[in-house]
């Protein structure tokens, strides 16, 4: 029996975030990231919701012996769903490919209270980077809604716990690309 495999869109292109084995580039059609948040979590979080005209850029990677435990713990804000069929690879042999989505039900948008974390961010900008060139890291933040919340600038200080140390040029990427939006950043108040 093959392994399933998922399909990441957001920190889960960061390589340095996981060590799941043979990372492949893809494409997820009929889909869109967008930040959110839940009941579950203080902060917002990427997710993605269905949108027949978007593709997004991602990664797969297999899942060894279907054990989805650790992911489903790491991502346990969210549901998983197959969209195999959606998913375009190189790989040869592939079973089944699960996206992880904030149910509808239970999203809502990011705001004040529930702000975007900067070194969040930080992480998922830097996969797409790394793996698609700024390029692709452009199109990460064109097919992203929700940019009109608030972002926490938490980098002297990070929040998200798997944080990762960027580059310069990947700092100032991300800061030009955030100049931009219509995003607000706010800064970590000081004890």
């Amino acid at each position: 029996m093959r392994d399933p495999y998922f399909f990441g869109y957001g920190s889960l292109v960061n390589t340095s975030t996981h060590a799941y084995p043979d990372p492949q580039p893809a494409s997820l059609r009929g889909w869109r990231r967008a930040w959110c948040h839940t009941g579950l979590r203080e902060v917002a979080f990427l997710t993605v919701i269905p949108d027949p005209g978007t593709t997004i850029e991602g990664l797969v990677a297999p899942v060894p012996n279907a054990d989805w435990q650790a992911l489903d713990d790491r991502e346990w804000a969210y549901e998983r769903a197959l969209v195999t069929a959606q998913v375009s690879h190189r790989l040869h042999a592939v079973t089944d490919i699960a996206v992880y989505s904030v149910p509808s039900q239970s999203r809502a948008g990011a705001s004040t209270a529930h702000p975007i974390l900067l070194s969040y961010l930080d992480v998922v900008v830097q996969g797409y980077l790394r793996v698609f060139g700024v390029d692709g890291a452009t199109r990460f933040f064109e097919t992203t809604d929700g940019w009109q919340a608030p972002i926490l600038n938490d980098r002297a200080d990070p929040r998200y716990p798997r944080h990762q140390a960027l580059s310069a040029d990947e700092l100032r990427f991300v800061d030009a690309m955030l100049e931009d939006l219509p995003a607000v950043i706010k800064h970590l108040e000081q004890p």
